[in-house]
Protein backbone atom coordinates (compact mmCIF):
# COMPACT_ATOMS: atom_id res chain seq x y z
CA UNK A 1 0.00 0.00 0.00
CA UNK A 2 1.33 3.60 -0.96
CA UNK A 3 1.73 6.06 2.49
CA UNK A 4 1.14 9.42 1.04
CA UNK A 5 2.34 13.09 2.68
CA UNK A 6 1.23 16.83 1.45
CA UNK A 7 3.40 19.95 2.05
CA UNK A 8 3.71 22.78 0.55
CA UNK A 9 0.29 24.55 2.47
CA UNK A 10 0.53 28.02 3.72
CA UNK A 11 -1.14 31.58 4.74
CA UNK A 12 -1.35 33.50 1.32
CA UNK A 13 -3.62 36.75 -0.17
CA UNK A 14 -6.23 36.81 -2.87
CA UNK A 15 -4.37 36.76 -6.05
CA UNK A 16 -1.28 34.73 -4.85
CA UNK A 17 0.01 31.14 -5.85
CA UNK A 18 0.92 28.11 -3.85
CA UNK A 19 2.02 24.47 -5.03
CA UNK A 20 1.03 21.23 -3.39
CA UNK A 21 2.89 18.55 -3.47
CA UNK A 22 1.97 15.05 -2.54
CA UNK A 23 4.67 12.55 -1.94
CA UNK A 24 4.59 9.20 -1.67
CA UNK A 25 7.64 6.51 -0.73
CA UNK A 26 6.41 3.61 -2.31
CA UNK A 27 7.85 2.41 -5.86
CA UNK A 28 4.30 1.43 -6.54
CA UNK A 29 3.38 4.76 -6.61
CA UNK A 30 3.48 5.40 -10.73
CA UNK A 31 0.82 2.87 -10.60
CA UNK A 32 -1.72 4.79 -8.57
CA UNK A 33 -4.12 7.29 -9.94
CA UNK A 34 -4.07 10.43 -7.74
CA UNK A 35 -6.21 13.02 -6.48
CA UNK A 36 -7.01 15.98 -4.40
CA UNK A 37 -9.78 16.65 -2.29
CA UNK A 38 -10.43 19.52 -0.27
CA UNK A 39 -12.53 20.45 3.13
CA UNK A 40 -13.44 23.75 4.16
CA UNK A 41 -14.53 24.49 7.71
CA UNK A 42 -18.11 23.21 8.22
CA UNK A 43 -17.94 21.96 4.96
CA UNK A 44 -18.46 18.56 3.04
CA UNK A 45 -14.83 17.02 1.42
CA UNK A 46 -14.83 18.08 -2.39
CA UNK A 47 -12.58 16.73 -5.56
CA UNK A 48 -10.36 19.11 -6.62
CA UNK A 49 -8.51 17.48 -9.59
CA UNK A 50 -7.33 14.16 -10.17
CA UNK A 51 -4.13 12.91 -12.31
CA UNK A 52 -3.95 9.12 -14.02
CA UNK A 53 -1.15 6.96 -12.97
CA UNK A 54 0.96 8.05 -16.19
CA UNK A 55 0.05 11.80 -16.31
CA UNK A 56 -1.80 12.05 -19.75
CA UNK A 57 -5.34 12.29 -17.97
CA UNK A 58 -6.71 14.90 -15.77
CA UNK A 59 -9.98 16.15 -14.52
CA UNK A 60 -11.02 19.55 -12.56
CA UNK A 61 -13.80 20.47 -10.68
CA UNK A 62 -15.02 23.83 -12.79
CA UNK A 63 -14.48 25.73 -9.66
CA UNK A 64 -10.68 25.28 -10.21
CA UNK A 65 -10.53 24.89 -14.43
CA UNK A 66 -7.92 27.29 -15.38
CA UNK A 67 -6.72 28.50 -12.15
CA UNK A 68 -5.05 25.05 -10.96
CA UNK A 69 -2.98 22.67 -12.46
CA UNK A 70 -2.48 19.05 -11.31
CA UNK A 71 0.67 17.06 -12.91
CA UNK A 72 3.15 14.38 -11.68
CA UNK A 73 6.85 12.81 -11.76
CA UNK A 74 6.63 9.70 -11.15
CA UNK A 75 10.35 9.27 -10.77
CA UNK A 76 10.20 12.01 -7.81
CA UNK A 77 6.87 9.63 -6.58
CA UNK A 78 5.19 12.90 -6.60
CA UNK A 79 2.22 14.70 -7.51
CA UNK A 80 1.57 18.50 -7.63
CA UNK A 81 -1.12 20.97 -7.28
CA UNK A 82 -0.28 24.17 -8.59
CA UNK A 83 -2.97 26.71 -7.47
CA UNK A 84 -2.71 30.36 -9.10
CA UNK A 85 -5.11 33.07 -8.19
CA UNK A 86 -6.30 31.72 -5.07
CA UNK A 87 -9.51 33.24 -3.68
CA UNK A 88 -10.55 33.42 -0.20
CA UNK A 89 -13.01 30.52 -0.91
CA UNK A 90 -10.01 28.10 -1.88
CA UNK A 91 -9.61 28.21 2.03
CA UNK A 92 -9.46 24.43 2.85
CA UNK A 93 -7.02 21.54 4.24
CA UNK A 94 -5.85 20.01 1.32
CA UNK A 95 -5.79 15.75 0.81
CA UNK A 96 -4.34 14.07 -1.60
CA UNK A 97 -5.48 10.42 -2.57
CA UNK A 98 -4.71 7.42 -4.40
CA UNK A 99 -6.28 4.79 -6.17
CA UNK A 100 -5.66 2.16 -8.70
CA UNK A 101 -9.48 2.15 -10.23
CA UNK A 102 -9.48 5.94 -12.10
CA UNK A 103 -13.21 5.75 -11.70
CA UNK A 104 -12.74 5.46 -7.87
CA UNK A 105 -10.51 8.31 -7.86
CA UNK A 106 -13.18 10.89 -9.68
CA UNK A 107 -16.12 9.32 -8.10
CA UNK A 108 -18.84 11.78 -6.93
CA UNK A 109 -19.80 11.09 -4.31
CA UNK A 110 -16.35 10.69 -2.94
CA UNK A 111 -15.59 6.91 -3.50
CA UNK A 112 -15.56 5.75 0.78
CA UNK A 113 -12.90 3.10 0.34
CA UNK A 114 -10.21 5.29 -1.68
CA UNK A 115 -6.13 2.78 -0.95
CA UNK A 116 -4.81 5.38 0.56
CA UNK A 117 -5.47 9.15 1.86
CA UNK A 118 -2.45 11.50 3.36
CA UNK A 119 -2.92 13.80 6.10
CA UNK A 120 -3.55 17.22 4.78
CA UNK A 121 -2.38 20.64 4.04
CA UNK A 122 -3.97 23.38 5.39
CA UNK A 123 -4.16 26.68 2.56
CA UNK A 124 -5.44 29.99 3.86
CA UNK A 125 -6.43 32.67 1.65
CA UNK A 126 -7.05 35.68 2.88
CA UNK A 127 -8.67 38.58 0.90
Amino acid sequence: QVHLVESGGGAVQSGDSLRLTCSATSSLFSDYNVAWFRQAPGQEREFVAAIDWNGYGTKYTDSVQGRFTIFRNNYAKSVYLQMNSLRPEDTAVYYCAADMNWGRIVADPIFNGLEAWGQGTLVTVSS
